[in-house]
């Protein structure tokens, strides 16, 4: 999928909005605890500065409900900018009102002007075209650089893009980086290609597995999702975490990893415990006999020492959901001990985003990873084979 390029755009002296992803995770105190989202824009932003534009950054926070909050202000964003491309960076009191208006109109060559929180606009979510129209307006072009809200129809996302012809928006360094990885990844791994698929529903991953199947040699499933995979074959799985209305399709998807001589692997021990706390008493049971009462919430020693042989021959391996539920440490060991694992191997590794590229980074492997995508949500769509609605416009036309 070609993309049209920012290096195609002759911009020189105009004034540029960026949609950028900043949306970090912040600890009570409302400090940026990682702030890798924000370093992953920096080769656009700096791009832009050398062909003497203003420049026009705008983020969503978190999810606040369309009005004002200042837990969700991007106050700790901009301090974090200024740190980073060590240049003075103004930040608007709003996003479309008086404020924001008047800085874009006093704009100068070279100035960075970081639009609030995009959420706090109601319009932003709904893709409102009147909101769509008044950010245009601020601006000569528009670049996309953030890939982590590709797969949202929203209005900084793809209404915008309504408003700028090809010469006038195109991609950043970023989401060119990241749709050509996932291109390359599934059109031409490097083999035996290993998938690593966790998390807690098959409901929000089915699309991807049944994408997957086809192109991967093994496809290893963990994490809360595999009971239901567990319960469709007949298992018992106690308490555990399952999607009854998608029994079919699990045991539809362990066919077709027959027909297709994939080796699918499911877990076959979990740590289980009665309660999801941290003073739980927890045992480890094999995952055909959970006992009734107990749920799995990570999986077992022997699950992975399975799963660390089955990765030993990779050369491609695309991780995307935890192995249990790795917030709590009681639960996290078998995730941390794949982690490690998948880093310790001699392959190209992919981290999907999400919960993934937080646990990866929790652990401190992130610098082993060959790359960690910053969108879990689209890349998964991407896996899915669809075209993520702020990508779309971006396409070259003999592309389509």
């Amino acid at each position: 999928m070609q993309l049209h390029s920012i290096k195609d755009l002759n911009f020189k002296s105009k004034r540029v909005f960026i949609r950028c992803d900043f949306n970090v995770p912040m600890d009570e105190y409302g400090n940026i605890t990682d702030d890798r989202r924000i370093r992953s824009a920096l080769a656009t932003i700096n791009y832009c500065l050398d062909q003497d534009c203003a420049i026009i950054l705008a983020s969503h926070l978190g999810r606040p409900k369309g009005e004002f909050s200042e837990k969700y202000s991007l106050v700790p964003v901009q301090r974090r900018l200024h740190q980073l491309l060590k240049r003075d960076v103004i930040l608007a009191k709003d996003v479309v009102g008086e404020d924001a208006l008047k800085k874009v109109a006093d704009m100068k060559c070279c100035d960075i002007l970081l639009l609030e929180n995009l959420r706090f606009e109601k319009g932003e979510t709904k893709n409102d075209e009147a909101l769509s129209k008044i950010l245009a307006d601020m601006a000569d072009f528009y670049i996309n650089d953030a890939f982590g809200v590709s797969h949202r129809a929203h209005a900084s996302v793809e209404g915008i893009t309504h408003y700028f012809d090809k010469k006038h928006k195109a991609a950043g360094f970023l989401l060119q980086k990241e749709i050509k990885f996932f291109g390359d990844l599934v059109k031409r791994p490097v083999r035996p290609f290993v998938s690593v698929v966790g998390g807690s529903k098959v409901s929000g991953k089915l699309e991807a597995l049944i994408n997957l199947l086809p192109k991967v040699d093994k496809m290893i499933i963990g994490g809360g999702m595999a009971f239901t995979f567990l319960k469709a074959q007949g298992y018992d799985i106690g308490n555990s975490l399952v999607e009854d209305d998608l029994l079919d399709e699990a045991l539809q998807i362990i066919e077709e990893a027959k027909k297709l001589g994939v080796k699918l692997y499911l877990p076959v021990d979990v740590v289980a415990a009665q309660t999801f706390s941290a003073d739980s008493v927890t045992k480890i049971t094999t995952a055909q006999e959970i006992p009734k009462g107990w749920m799995g919430l990570d999986i077992g020693p022997a699950t992975v020492r399975l799963f660390r042989e089955a990765i030993g021959d990779a050369q491609t391996i695309l991780w995307n959901g935890p192995m249990g539920v790795y917030e709590m440490e009681k639960f996290s060991r078998g995730s941390s001990k794949m982690a490690h694992y998948i880093a310790d191997t001699y392959a190209t590794t992919v981290v999907g985003g999400g919960d993934t590229a937080d646990l990866v980074q929790r652990i401190g492997l992130d610098e082993e990873m060959t790359f960690i995508s910053t969108g879990g949500g689209a890349s998964l769509e991407l896996l899915e084979g669809k075209v993520l609605p702020g990508v779309g416009p971006l396409v070259m036309e003999d592309e389509k």
